[in-house]
């Protein structure tokens, strides 16, 4: 029994490819299931089952109630069996006891066949989903099972099925039964029945992992693919660059004679694929792009309404050639550069400049400018109107005379100013760690990183500058949905989350230290400088109402003299701004007296000596009655004796 179960284990884990683990628990599984119908028990009662690999001796455990008197084996036991388990166990307890039937073996085998089939077929599916899930976006080899109206099935490695929708083929291939076919997985999705296994052979990442097998170079990082445009069973364009000096990436991937891209070229269905050098500079990566055809120039235009649009100019005779067949020239440049392009013949393109010369008013200046150059070139346009030819020289003006409009009209400093202050008030708003960040290592799917990479943003903090600044570039770029940028918007509100918290932080801090640090008495005490103020600049106080009003109301008593000369002397001193406004009684003193009475002597007193005094006609009394002190003073009227007049 030993060996005979020893090595049917063994074969089954050999056969299935399973771990021995997995194995074991599908049997197990089996046997309490088995268990279940031999006796008849409840799914709520617990069951379990060991198995020795060794001997395979099965062995059930059941749990049931302890009881004075069994009245069902398969749920109750006695008080004595339990106690053998459990020393403690007592009446109304629940206990784990051995319950293997007599001869559980033979109806186990019978019974159990259906559910250890059925737990390694599940075994299977699951090794399978995993494996696969894996293997997404990578090459597998197939041999054609069937071939149906809606498509392919392919048998693959453990023993999976894949599935290739029509759409999924390349336009042309015949498949046949039992031919091997190489496709990209493309989709894995769990199923009941097992996994679901998309491939394909349309995807542009399969031509991509196709140059990465056949080019060494790529495959080692030496030469980098950088963007791919592809139609299937058509043409294909694919941009690379190297990522060391001295290589050349257009001949490694062509290889000697073509060998490489001829290997390629086969696997494909004879699709076309046309190889060119990325060129960080825009213009002179979308000329190559445009190739076959022969380029005269490439305008550049970022800000338009529809998007970044670039203006190529070529050759009236490369026109269709530049378009390709039913545009698919035209429309794979497009799809490799990520911009709009709008090719035009070099007589358009200098009738369209010409138009925009004489009507547009921003343009007055450089019109003014190509006055004389325009007649000429209008000349040139009637005579290829009329179909006479015209000479090379003469293209030569027509290309110059576009070249020199179109540049100084597409950008000005005040646009390309505005642009860089766009770009900086946008990178203020993104944490500076996501500079750093690698967009592969950003959280987003495997391939919308690489569509992202592709177009040139290498970090985080690119792509979501230009998720700020001009998201509709990111949704114009080839395989970028809806979803996936519903799923870049959730990055991006992310990251404005975290720098306003980072903000708030900041705020915070600089409002604690504030607080913390003293006030310097002499800045910021507003006491101490209204002190200073006052030591500085003394301002005189005016004496208070009270004081003139006792001024104005108890004036000084005079007393009565008889009339005395007085000597009138000028003053040298100035009077003080308070002493001219200060209020007293009216009264003339002597002194302002003899000064009127010199005025009016004029001439007599000029005669006599400066030593000699000269009495005043002054008289001054005291009136009681009235309490005034009058002043009485000699005036002579014209013809007249001297009067008194008080």
């Amino acid at each position: 029994m030993k060996n005979e179960f020893t090595l049917a284990f063994n074969e089954v884990i050999e056969e299935k490819q399973l771990p021995k683990d997995v194995i074991l628990k599908a049997l197990e599984s089996a046997m309490v299931s088995a268990y279940r119908r031999a006796v008849n028990a409840s799914n709520a009662q617990h069951v379990e089952s060991k198995v020795d690999t060794e001997t395979g001796k099965v062995t059930i455990f059941a749990e049931k109630e302890v009881v004075e008197e069994v009245m069902e084996e398969t749920t109750e036991v006695t008080l004595e069996v339990a106690r053998q388990v459990n020393p403690e166990a007592q009446l109304g307890d629940m206990v784990i006891v051995e319950s293997t039937p007599t001869d559980f073996g033979r109806v186990a085998a019978q019974t159990a066949r259906q559910v250890i089939q059925q737990r390694i077929r599940d075994a299977e599916r699951q090794a399978q989903l995993d494996f696969y899930s894996k293997q997404m976006g990578e090459i597998v080899s197939g041999v054609v099972q069937a071939v149906s109206a809606q498509g392919l099935t392919i048998g693959l490695e453990m023993k999976a099925e894949g599935s290739m929708p029509r759409k999924e083929l390349i336009p042309g291939e015949r498949p046949r039964i039992h031919e091997r076919v190489r496709a990209l997985v493309a989709e894995v999705k769990d199923n009941p029945r097992g996994p679901q296994i998309i491939l394909s052979r349309t995807h542009r990442n399969f031509l991509r992992r196709l140059l990465e097998n056949e080019v060494p170079e790529i495959y080692h990082g030496v030469v980098e693919i950088r963007s791919i445009a592809r139609e299937p069973g058509e043409r294909a364009k694919v941009a690379v660059s190297a990522t060391q000096p001295g290589i050349d990436p257009v001949g490694a991937c062509v290889g000697i004679r073509g060998v490489r891209i001829q290997a390629i070229v086969r696997e494909l269905h004879d699709e076309k694929i046309d190889v060119i050098e990325w060129n960080s500079d825009q213009a002179a990566f979308i000329a190559k792009a445009i190739s076959p055809a022969r380029v005269n120039g490439v305008y550049l235009n970022d800000r338009n309404a529809g998007g970044k649009t670039a203006t190529v100019v070529v050759p009236e005779d490369q026109l269709s050639l530049a378009i390709g067949r039913d545009g698919q020239n035209a429309r794979l440049a497009a799809k490799l550069t990520g911009w709009r392009i709008d090719i035009k013949s070099l007589p358009e393109a200098a009738s369209d400049v010409l138009n925009r010369l004489q009507k547009d008013e921003a343009l007055a200046a450089v019109a003014e400018q190509e006055a004389d150059t325009m007649v000429r070139v209008e000349e040139l346009l009637a005579r290829k109107a009329e179909g006479r030819p015209l000479a090379p020289e003469e293209f030569d003006v027509l290309v110059r005379f576009v070249d020199r409009v179109e540049r100084r009209s597409t950008v000005t400093p005040a646009a390309e100013k505005a642009v860089v202050d766009e770009i900086e008030v946008a990178r203020s708003l993104i944490p500076a760690d996501a500079f750093e960040l690698s967009i592969l290592d950003s959280g987003l799917p495997e391939h919308v990183a690489y569509i992202l990479q592709e177009a040139g943003f290498s970090t985080l903090g690119e792509m979501a500058v230009q998720m700020k600044v001009r998201p509709d570039d990111i949704l114009r770029l080839n395989g970028i949905g809806p979803r996936a940028l519903q799923e870049i918007n959730n990055l991006v509100t992310a990251l404005d989350e975290r720098k306003a918290a980072e903000i708030t932080a900041a705020e915070e801090a600089a409002l604690e230290t504030a607080e913390m640090e003293p006030v310097s008495p002499e800045i910021g005490e507003p006491e101490a400088i209204v002190e200073a103020v006052i030591e500085e600049q003394p301002v005189e106080i005016e004496p208070p109402v009270e004081t003139l009003v006792e001024a104005i109301s108890e004036p000084e008593p005079v007393v009565s003299e008889p009339a005395v000369e007085i000597e009138v002397e000028p003053e040298e001193e100035e009077t003080s701004f308070d002493k001219l406004f200060e209020l007293r009684t009216p009264v003339i003193p002597p002194a302002a007296l003899d000064e009127e009475e010199e005025e009016e002597d004029g001439a007599g007193s000029q005669a006599k000596k400066k030593g000699k005094k000269k009495k005043k006609h002054v008289q001054v009394e005291y009136d009681p009655e009235k309490d005034q002190t009058i002043v009485y003073r000699k005036h002579r009227r014209d013809g007249e004796d001297w009067d008194w007049e008080s």
